[in-house]
């Protein structure tokens, strides 16, 4: 198995790991220069990482991109082109994990859920974090 990926017209929009996906060793789905890096790591029993932190680097991201892991209930999450043109839906469950690339995206709550969510900081406030877009039919 691996990472499900929603493209449109050559344009990654979002991949997702299902809650069932196993892997032996960690495996990283996005490419090594995207901005958000979206993978599962794995080791073995008595596997030890050393004590360590990450180098300070210096980064400029362009495009904000959004992760959910699903710790309970049932949301869609709804892809658009970036005129508004509706062209995918996405169930999530309980274990999925998806990361929102690029596009304009909507949440559906189908059972009630609760989902960790993590994204590029830092945050400007709520203001300033969304822009509405008016949706095409479907």
């Amino acid at each position: 198995m691996t990472v499900e990926v929603f493209e449109r017209q050559g344009v990654k929009y979002a991949e997702v790991i299902r809650a069932d996906i196993r892997v032996d060793i960690t495996r990283f789905f996005s490419p090594p220069e995207s901005s958000f890096q979206f993978g599962l790591l794995a080791h073995q029993a008595g596997f030890f990482e050393a004590p360590h932190y990450h180098k300070p680097f210096q980064r400029e991201i362009a495009d904000l991109q959004q992760m959910f892991v699903m710790q309970r209930g049932v949301v869609v999450i709804e892809l658009y082109t970036d005129d508004g043109e509706f062209f995918q839906a996405i169930e999530l469950r309980t274990g999925d994990a998806i990361v929102l690339i690029h596009g304009v995206h909507a949440l559906r709550v189908v059972e009630d859920f609760q989902a960790i969510s993590v994204k590029q900081g830092p945050f400007l406030g709520t203001e300033n974090d969304k822009i509405n877009v008016e949706a095409k039919k479907k």
